[in-house]
């Protein structure tokens, strides 16, 4: 039987899921855990889970935001029977520790772990906390999170930054005077990205002399993008279409500028990688942290911001791309702005910390002078 049992709990997205199995894997690595996750079946987890070799239950609890009402009510509706399974579920496993990654079931899991008083550690990837961590951040014993100005939001928070693979933190900057240029929307790929950079990538390529681009598009757009990008008449051996990339350190490492979404782990792997780039948040992003994401690395001098709309403004993408690419020392200053929002070793020091919680909470029952002292 295992010393540690790790309940993680939430999911959805790559971005809450790929990082709880970066923690996972430290989990068991460093603290020989047992971990169970538990989830939804609309959620990446479904797949994710079971692929990296870690046991997966389901509970049946759908989204909040950004829907309809009758969706909202559906949920609001569902979600004490979700608790009730999710209590369930603890009282079964056990768990020494529960840690809410954000996302459907880390609302009901956070909510059950709470009130049977298990100790509970929370994870917030965006500079805006997801509904499901603003309901309980200031319940839980100990918070992680990715942005200093998410802490407002936890009890007992740290800064701990988003689990990346080591890969990129080794990148170095590119080498030679010919600029690349990588478009990256994200594993699906970005529609909007997919539409409007086939029409300029004639005259980028024209008014940046020998820069090459690679876009990826994700796989059910890669036809039309590479149709597009044919139609413009630009020179096919200065710029690729692929549907995803496979080695994505290695296709940062080759890029002097990236256009990319603000999802966290994007944010988290420019920094890491230390990449200047040109972010354009997704407009219907819950909370719209994608945006407050962008800001945070805006502020940090590390990249430039458009707005979706700003992409209809004729010119505007343009010209944006245009100077960033003819400012090689702004780019540089960009990239060493980036590498100190980097957070090495990331899934470590979380797993570490739900270690340290769980003994924390065990010692704490059985005197006074723990709990005086407190777990970190």
């Amino acid at each position: 039987m295992a010393e540690l049992r790790v309940l993680i709990a939430g999911g959805g997205t790559g971005g809450h899921i790929i990082p709880a199995l970066a923690v996972a894997h430290e989990l068991v690595e460093r603290h020989a855990a047992e971990v169970l996750f538990v989830g939804t079946r609309r959620g990446m987890e479904i797949r994710l889970v079971p692929e990296a070799g870690f046991n997966l239950r389901l509970v049946d609890v759908g989204p909040l935001k950004n829907v309809s009402l009758v969706t909202r009510l559906r949920t609001l509706m569902d979600l004490p029977r979700s608790i009730l399974a999710c209590k369930r579920l603890i009282r079964e496993f056990k768990p020494d520790v529960v840690f809410g990654v954000g996302g459907y079931a880390s609302g009901p899991a956070m909510a059950a772990a709470l009130q049977l008083k298990v100790p509970t550690m929370a994870f917030e990837p965006n500079a805006m906390p997801g509904l499901a961590n603003r309901l309980v951040g200031m319940k839980v014993q100990a918070a992680a999170v990715n942005f200093a100005s998410a802490t407002k939001w936890f009890r007992n928070c740290e800064v701990t930054g988003i689990p990346v693979r080591p890969e990129f933190f080794t990148i170095q900057p590119p080498t030679g005077t010919a600029l690349h240029l990588l478009i990256f929307g994200g594993s699906q790929g970005a529609r909007i990205f997919n539409t409007n950079l086939p029409h300029l990538i004639a005259p980028l390529l024209e008014t940046v002399p020998g820069l090459t681009v690679l876009h990826q598009s994700g796989v059910r757009h890669a036809e039309t993008t590479q149709a597009a990008y044919a139609a413009s008449g630009a020179d096919p051996q200065r710029w690729q279409v692929r549907p995803f990339c496979d080695n994505m350190p290695e296709c940062f490492a080759k890029a002097n500028l990236v256009m990319a979404r603000s999802g966290a782990s994007s944010v988290a792997e420019l920094a890491a990688a230390g990449k200047p780039s040109l972010l354009v948040p997704f407009a219907a992003a819950a909370d719209d942290h994608q945006k407050r994401n962008a800001e945070e690395m805006v502020n940090a001098g590390a990249a430039v911001m458009l707005d979706e709309r700003d992409l209809l403004v004729p010119g505007k993408l343009l010209d944006t791309l245009t100077e960033l690419l003819s400012s090689p020392n702004r780019l540089a200053s960009m990239a060493a702005a980036a590498r100190t929002q980097a957070h090495p070793g990331a899934a470590e020091r979380i797993a570490d910390r739900l270690a340290t919680l769980a003994r924390y909470e065990v010692s704490k029952a059985k005197g006074p002078l723990a709990e005086a002292n407190g777990p970190f």
